[in-house]
């Protein structure tokens, strides 16, 4: 495909340690066992620039050991001392074709992971499996709810990571793999929202995913050009698990509305509400993420999104804002204040029911208010307090208790207000928040 190789596969006969040793001692690189079972070696150069790992041959030939590998495409071998490609199974025509082709009906029993892989590879390299190779997919997609599914994590999130996330999940739901390994999200079909959505729960889910991915293409048109690089830099850092906050985005997309099921109210007159989904659905996603042995950061990052998605749109009515909204806004979003925000522009621009124009329009106003405070938040973290809380209780003559922290809290927000600017000041407006003043004649 002409693209650069840094992940060499070697199949060979003969003691496959001795030769790992050869050649990391010839590149004066690392080596390190892969597998007991299958008696795989890795050998790594010293800049980690490659790798190359050593297997032993499957069968007495190099066509025995590609009739074990998942698809066409992977089935093809390079003699190492010069020749003509080994090609049994037709990955070459498969190859220009575009095509993802099973080699054979065991392809994926012995490893019901291949099947996520398809969904990675169709999504990666914008290749479509046959029909036959989907009928073998799904047989054993149910299989890959067994398998360690931290490897099914690796797989979804290079799906999540690709420009159409939205395809890989629906490559992903064409295989079975959708209700086998996010049954949550399954769920989602058929349930009917209120007359603001235009669509189901499950294909309004797909649509914040797709309005999500295109945010974290490209914010300009909806954050203008002066914010855009902010945001995709925000994005772009790291986050946990061999990701970076553009993929917990994505997850947010996919898992925000996941409690909607068991929470769908019918409040008569049409009128279907969800009381409760965010903070359900903060639960939800902490599950989900656990059963596929994601890190905690991770799990806790999602979690806020699906937790605080609502928290822009209930700040629409409330316009204007003043600066102690913004702060209850920064502060209960906390570190994924400018994520929710994107998010919620994204969930916005997905719901196309009755006055959808109107809203979205507000919506994204106060979005572009808000996203520059947040940004700052996010690069400063909140305004360092005047004093400690130990200080604020020293200076009151009261023993320090639950009331401190709603003190600190309160002041936090009338410093972020610009009310209160010295610690003289902050010291002044605790004692009055504590014995406010009598009345005028009282």
């Amino acid at each position: 495909m002409g693209r650069e190789v840094a992940d060499l596969d070697l199949a060979m006969a003969g003691d496959v340690r001795a030769a790992a040793r050869r050649l990391a001692d010839a590149v004066d690189g690392p080596m390190f066992r892969l597998s007991e079972e299958f008696g795989a070696w890795r050998v790594i150069a010293p800049d980690r620039s490659w790798h190359a790992d050593l297997n032993p041959l499957r069968g007495a030939t190099i066509e025995e050991d590609l009739a074990v590998r998942d698809l066409t495409i992977n089935a093809m071998a390079l003699p190492l001392g010069g020749g003509d490609r080994v090609d049994p199974f037709g990955g070459a025509a498969d190859l220009e074709a575009g095509t993802l082709r099973a080699v054979g009906p065991s392809s994926f029993t012995d490893d019901a992971l291949r099947v996520v892989r398809v969904a990675r590879m169709a999504t990666e390299l914008g290749f479509a499996p046959d029909d036959a190779t989907i009928a073998l997919g799904r047989a054993s997609a149910p299989a890959a709810a067994e398998v360690a599914q931290e490897r099914v994590f690796a797989e979804l999130r290079r799906i999540l990571a690709a420009a159409d996330p939205v395809a890989g999940v629906a490559w992903m739901d064409r295989l079975g793999l959708v209700a086998s390994l996010l049954p949550e999200l399954h769920a989602l079909r058929g349930v009917e929202q209120s007359h603001y959505h235009h669509l189901d729960v499950y294909d309004h889910t797909m649509a914040v995913l797709e309005q999500a991915a295109l945010l974290r293409a490209d914010p300009a048109p909806v954050f203008g050009v002066a914010r855009a690089s902010e945001i995709s830099g925000v994005l772009a850092e790291p986050l946990a698990d061999e990701t970076d906050r553009g993929v917990g985005l994505m997850l947010g997309a996919l898992l925000h509305d996941v409690a909607k099921p068991q929470t769908q109210t019918d409040f008569g007159g049409g009128r279907i509400g969800f009381p409760d989904h965010d903070r359900q659905g903060a639960e939800a996603s902490r599950e989900v993420l656990g059963r596929l042995k994601t890190s905690e950061k991770m799990r806790s990052h999602v979690a806020g999104l699906a937790r605080h998605h609502l928290r822009l749109g209930f700040l629409v009515h409330q316009r204007p804002l003043d600066r102690g909204d913004v702060y209850r806004y920064l502060r209960s979003c906390g570190p994924v204040a400018v994520d929710v925000t994107v998010l919620s522009v994204a969930d916005r621009l997905a719901t196309r029911g009755r006055k959808a124009d109107e809203a979205i329009g507000k919506h994204l106003e106060l979005a572009r208010e808000l996203i520059g405070d947040a940004l700052v938040w996010h690069a400063d973290g909140p305004p360092a307090p005047l004093l400690r809380g130990d200080e604020l209780a020293r200076e009151l003559g009261l023993p320090p208790g639950p009331w401190l922290g709603d003190l600190l809290d309160r002041l936090g927000e009338a410093q972020y207000r610009g009310d209160v600017t010295t610690r003289e000041d902050a010291i002044v407006w605790a004692r009055e928040s504590l014995n406010p003043p009598e009345p005028d004649g009282g």
